[in-house]
């Protein structure tokens, strides 16, 4: 499949998908409430075959949180990068742990670190950071107070 053939084969799967142009693999913006029924697609539809996750990571951009997907599908060897942008007031969107078995823990980094909230996620425990901790210390406006770090 072709990166043209892959753009529109989403399209008509995801309205509101916007495209970025110009990077190495092809980058989807979604609305979070389309991700969760996009990412079964792209697994278990035979056309695209995503199987697997390999990185998903949070972005802080003061103004919104985004939430970054790589796929690849080891059939069909081609990869995608899904962009999840979120409201930095509330930021949720659907977990994917049950879809790909990695990003359970991707998942709950995320949450910890940058206070994104997987809805039905099925352990959302922190990883790292002590269950008192208060913050969320990869975000740009978090300030700690002990090493004085301020973005």
């Amino acid at each position: 499949m072709t990166r043209e053939e892959l753009q529109t084969s989403i399209a008509e799967l995801a309205s509101g998908a916007t495209w970025d142009e110009g990077g190495q693999w092809p980058v989807v913006n979604i609305l979070p409430e389309a991700w969760p029924e996009l990412a079964r697609t792209l697994k278990s539809d035979p056309l695209f075959a995503f199987d697997y996750l390999f990185c998903v990571t949070g972005v802080d951009w003061k103004s919104h949180l985004t939430v970054v997907y790589h796929l690849t599908s080891l059939r069909f060897r081609h990869t995608l990068v899904v962009k999840v942008k979120l409201d930095r007031a509330k930021p949720q969107v659907g977990t994917v742990c049950d879809i790909w078995r990695t990003a359970e823990l991707h998942e709950r980094e995320i949450r910890e670190l940058f206070g994104v909230e997987f809805l039905h996620h099925p352990d959302p425990r922190n990883l790292i950071l002590p269950d008192v901790w208060d913050g969320f210390p990869l975000r740009k406006d978090y300030e700690d107070p002990v090493n004085m770090i301020k973005l």
